[in-house]
């Protein structure tokens, strides 16, 4: 039956006016959506992890009665920062997931942006404790405040295959944590279980120059990684270059794929063709829903010649960022999301199902004994961002980085192709980053 018909009766004998007024009721208590706050979020992330996200956006948009939010998925945070780059102000994102720049600038060099401290000043979130330490800078200013929603905060890790481990005779099945005692594996690896792929990495600068420095305990740029004063630089000494001699010599030998960007590194590994990878913590989620994968989590390799304990690597990923020019009342109802989104059996699903770090202390808490059974050091490894950092580990900050850490990237591929030597490869991505540094 109509709305009209279901009234009509009533309306029919009462003053237009009036009559309306009470269809215009009747229709307010039957569709409490109609007077929702519409609010639009962009992201950038991978497959499994948009589907767990839109599992939870369903789930907010079924409890609130007073918001409703809309995703949009983009190809790539590239594709994503172009299309926002374009977008007149009222037509962006109320929310969108922007990339860690590691820039001194504010807002981490991102425009057409409000700090997440300023909205949570009016709209605060009670009872979250932040999960990763202040120190560790990521989605931060220089005063710790937090500048952004740090939700896809993740870190390098080693992924391995339990099963390939097991083929190759490797005992216990899980990787060494040396630089050298790994090679040796990835020998065992090669001969008996994972020809073609013993290693592959999608993260080359990350894990070749960034965290080589970290896990070694070592600074990555001059002046405290950045926060000294004057141009930090980078000075790309013997370890640098022992260590890429030593990876343009596994591409060559075959125990290592040459490292990718795309996500053909990844899906190797999820189908069991690599016995290691070297990637994201934001695959894990992914890793665990295949069911033909049995696979651990390891800290990055380290040298024991430069540290006798391998440090923790840097903060990485994205935060969503709230734009600028919002009305009062889209701000408070991105702030309800926000909280929603915090609390703790939400944060902890998001946490347990993408490999993100947790966002909150009280999802690190309601995450089981159950859930790390299987997945090597995972815990101790996330465990440790809740802490203080070394000084060494804390979030580096260099002008322009966006741009060096590209040029970084095609210089290594280069090299590990091998167009240029690890000396010649290195001198010239330290010379090409101090031009950079004092590009306008």
């Amino acid at each position: 039956m109509s709305l009209i018909r279901l009234f009509g009766n009533r309306i029919s004998s009462m003053p237009k006016a009036v009559g309306l007024t009470a269809l215009a009721g009747a229709l307010a208590v039957i569709s409490p959506l109609a007077s929702a706050t519409d609010i639009t979020v962009w992201h950038a992330l991978n497959g499994h992890n948009t589907g767990v996200f839109e599992k939870l956006v369903k789930q907010f948009n079924r409890q609130s009665d007073g918001v409703r939010v809309r995703l949009e998925s983009f190809n790539s945070p590239e594709v994503l920062e172009n299309k926002l780059a374009t977008t007149a102000k009222g037509s962006r994102p109320n929310l969108v997931q922007l990339e860690f720049r590691r820039s001194p600038a504010q807002n981490d060099g991102h425009s057409g942006v409000k700090p997440l401290h300023a909205l949570l000043a009016k709209y605060p979130i009670k009872d979250a404790k932040w999960f990763v330490h202040p120190e560790n800078g990521f989605a931060r200013d220089d005063k710790g405040r937090l500048m952004a929603f740090p939700y896809m905060a993740e870190v390098p890790v080693m992924f391995y295959n339990i099963e390939a481990f097991k083929k190759a005779g490797l005992k216990p099945e899980k990787p060494r944590r040396e630089w050298s005692e790994l090679q040796g594996q990835l020998v065992d690896l090669a001969n008996r279980a994972t020809r073609n792929c013993p290693a592959t990495s999608d993260q080359p600068v990350s894990i070749n120059l960034e965290n080589l420095a970290a896990v070694n305990n070592q600074f990555f740029t001059s002046n405290n990684n950045g926060k000294g004063k004057g141009a930090p630089s980078f000075a790309f000494d013997t370890v640098y270059v022992r260590h890429l001699s030593l990876m343009i010599s596994w591409v060559r030998s075959e125990l290592m794929v040459k490292p990718e960007f795309d996500s053909s590194a990844t899906s190797r590994f999820a189908n069991n063709e690599c016995s290691v990878l070297l990637s994201e913590s934001g695959n894990l989620g992914a890793f665990r829903g295949s069911r033909s994968l049995n696979f651990g989590v390891s800290g990055l390799p380290y040298y024991p010649q430069v540290t006798k304990t391998p440090g923790n690597p840097f903060v990485d990923g994205a935060a969503l960022w709230v734009t600028d020019g919002q009305s009062a009342e889209q701000e408070k109802a991105v702030a309800s999301f926000l909280a929603w989104l915090a609390q703790p059996d939400n944060a902890a699903e998001w946490y347990q199902e993408t490999g993100f770090l947790p966002l909150t202390e009280q999802a690190f808490a309601a995450t089981g004994d159950t859930y790390y059974k299987n997945l090597g050091d995972w815990r101790n490894l996330v465990a440790v961002y809740n802490q203080k950092p070394a000084v060494t580990a804390s979030s580096f900050k260099v002008h322009n980085y966006p741009k060096i850490r590209a040029m970084f990237h095609l210089t290594l591929q280069r090299a590990l192709s091998g167009e240029q030597s690890a000396p010649t490869a290195l001198s010239h991505a330290s010379a090409q980053a101090s031009k950079l540094i004092r590009e306008k």
